[in-house]
């Protein structure tokens, strides 16, 4: 994008070492702010127009994309998108693909992604879109709530599943959308499962990035490495396709680590299993947040240059400290272990669709899952079932392997 005909935004703030750094990070989140964080990362897209711009040269790219509030049929209900249009859409184009982000994530994660999706969007002549969960990233923050009780497990998997689904359908119907290939990672990819079983006639395919809730083993995954892992970045790797060996070793990797668990890991661990919610216990530190998000942001996302580092910083701060709403569907969702209530793989073969599974060789959740999920779309009549492994990455694969991903979800969106 020619960043000269806008007005500069403001540079993000160094990443807070200390009590009064925190403060004045703190005291400068809200809406404002988050907007700001957002475009950071957007503008990095040469092809994104900022709202309010209309006479900017995009007419020589095959794409352009632009932010918006997509407000839902229920009052205060909206979702926030990024929509990346072709400006030669063809009317044999593959159904638009849709990028939906983990717990309590946001679209922006996915900004080293957005440009391959965007020439896959220009090449073929369809659309990729980005959305915010309800209740996540900067989508309306509504009230969360389940009336069914503690004991009647499915009744609570139902109520949490279908605040996220159904507000995913009614954004679909408001965009105009017949089917959509849903690109999910963690529990967006739960999400996008869920949402696949409900409404099977809107879902071309679905490509699952590092999902949550397949499996029914407790044992393996561990949650607690999300917020301990160091994490690279790497070019390097290549996404192979999953073999029983490959699964064996990150699975015996995994549960070694299990059995060494620090007691830092045992009681972030314990407080997942009593449902407390992670973005909870930071907003509880009040001007403390924003340090202790920093400490998260650097040691996670070290691979990313100071900018990046610094900008994704700032986007995770306001984010997370945005009003609590969503993120309280995951003591429903998903029981001690970071396993789901209701596992994936024992409701996907139900599915007729190509279904691609991805996970990082040093992923924290469980590929024998994806494995298994696999085998059961085979035995159900449904060969259309895929599973890779990405070398050099953990759980957030489109972040620690960038280019193995994109090359990755370029085939699957072609894959007939």
């Amino acid at each position: 994008m020619d960043t000269s005909v806008l007005d500069p935004l403001p540079p993000a703030r160094e990443i807070p070492a200390a009590f009064a750094a925190s403060v004045r990070s703190w005291w400068y989140v809200g809406e404002k702010q988050s907007a700001i964080s957002e475009e950071r990362l957007l503008r990095r897209l040469p092809f994104y127009r900022p709202q309010g711009i209309t006479s900017t040269p995009y007419y020589h790219s095959p794409v352009i994309a632009y932010s918006s509030r997509v407000n839902l049929d229920s009052p205060k209900h909206f979702l926030n998108t990024l929509s990346m249009i072709s400006t030669s859409p063809s009317p044999n184009a593959p159904p638009p693909a849709v990028v939906l982000h983990g717990y309590g994530a946001g679209l922006g994660f996915f900004y080293q992604n957005f440009p391959a999706l965007a020439k896959w969007a220009g090449h073929c002549g369809s659309s990729v879109y980005a959305l915010d969960w309800l209740g996540m990233g900067r989508s309306a923050r509504v009230p969360f709530t389940i009336k069914a009780k503690r004991d009647d497990i499915s009744g609570r998997v139902a109520e949490a599943e279908s605040f996220f689904v159904d507000s995913l359908e009614a954004w679909r119907k408001k965009m105009g959308l017949d089917k959509m290939t849903l690109v999910g990672h963690s529990l967006g990819a739960y999400f996008s499962t869920a949402y696949a079983l409900k409404y099977p006639t809107r879902v071309n395919k679905l490509i699952l990035l590092s999902p949550a809730g397949v499996s029914r083993d407790p044992n393996s995954s561990i949650p607690s490495r999300e917020v301990t892992d160091n994490r690279d970045t790497n070019s390097n790797g290549t996404a192979e396709p999953a073999t029983q060996d490959k699964v064996d070793q990150i699975r015996e990797k995994q549960l070694a680590e299990k059995k060494q668990e620090s007691r830092t890991r045992r009681l972030l661990t314990y407080l997942w299993e009593e449902g407390w919610s992670p973005f909870q216990v930071v907003r509880s530190t009040f001007v403390w947040g924003p340090m202790l998000i920093g400490k998260y942001s650097s040691r996670r996302f070290m691979g990313l240059s100071e900018e990046d580092t610094r900008d994704i910083h700032d986007y995770i701060t306001n984010i997370t400290l945005a009003k609590g709403s969503g993120e309280y569907c995951i003591s429903h969702i998903l029981a001690p272990g970071a396993h789901a209530r209701l596992p994936l793989v024992d409701r996907i073969s139900a599915l007729k669709i190509p279904i691609t599974f991805v996970y990082g060789d040093d992923d924290w959740m469980d590929p024998e899952g994806g494995r298994q999920a696999v085998e059961n779309l085979r035995q159900a009549g449904n060969g259309k079932g895929r599973m890779y492994i990405i070398n050099y990455a953990g759980h957030h694969v489109y972040l620690d392997n960038v280019k193995a991903v994109n090359d990755l979800l370029v085939k699957e969106l072609d894959r007939q």
